[in-house]
């Protein structure tokens, strides 16, 4: 998931090798602290069930590129916790769009939305949250809101002159991001838009304390009473590192 462009390989002088070693040592320092921030979610645990009650709405997780189901448990597991339906996508290993993988994600949100006759909330990380975005574009009748996770989706939209899906969206993003420029992961200000900073490395963010924290909060919202997000008053403190 590390760009390829910040390879050490990638430059043909002594110099471009070893600012190529730098800046890819920086990265992987930087990610490790995915490690922690699992630790902080398995101490969190039995206190994620203080946080607000789901209404039993399907949720669909999607995970980022190169990674499966298997990186989405901790995440579905609080939120199934919390009284959701919470669902992996179930399509093995997310090795990037073609039609035959657009195509299934369609029928796997028009499934769920079938199976539970209700919208679906769509939870995607890293490029999983562009894929969220885009089924919202087209069936946002299926879809009632969205939040990314350290998802480039921007620049992805700017490219193709793509819309803003038309449902609720929250971008969660991540200024230590090590792996996707934190700039391309937020949302741009509008009515029921907002981009939610949290502190933490890309791999790290479906199990980040303070990232379970925004998505259970946004997903507890009423469809028709929308709000931006504010952290609560007794967990202010993990979002006190954030300008």
């Amino acid at each position: 998931m590390i760009d390829p462009t910040a390879c050490p390989l990638a430059g043909g002088s002594p110099v471009a090798f070893r600012h190529g070693v730098e800046r890819t040592s920086a990265r992987l320092l930087t990610e490790s602290r995915a490690v922690f921030e699992f630790g902080g979610y398995a101490i969190g645990y039995p206190w994620f069930s203080l946080l607000p009650k789901g209404d039993g709405h399907p949720v669909l997780v999607l995970p980022g590129f190169s990674a499966s189901d298997l990186s989405t448990i901790p995440i579905r597991n609080v939120l199934k916790r919390l009284g959701y339906r919470s669902h992996g996508w179930g399509l093995g290993t997310n090795r990037g769009p073609d039609d035959a993988l657009l195509r299934a994600m369609r029928d796997r949100l028009e499934e769920l939305s079938a199976r539970y006759d209700q919208m679906v909330s769509i939870v995607g990380w890293s490029l999983g949250g562009v894929y969220a975005r885009g089924l919202a574009r087209r069936h946002p009748e299926l879809v009632r809101q969205v939040i990314t996770l350290g998802s480039p989706f921007r620049s992805v939209e700017a490219a193709r002159q793509w819309p803003a899906p038309s449902v609720p969206t929250t971008a969660v993003y991540s200024k230590r991001d090590a792996v996707v420029d934190w700039e391309n992961a937020q949302e741009p200000a509008a009515p029921r838009r907002e981009s939610v900073e949290v502190d933490g490395s890309h791999f790290g963010l479906g199990h980040n304390p303070a990232v379970i924290v925004v998505v259970a909060d946004r997903l507890a919202q009423a469809p028709d009473r929308w709000r931006p997000f504010e952290p609560p008053r007794r967990l202010r403190w993990l979002f006190s590192s954030v300008d």
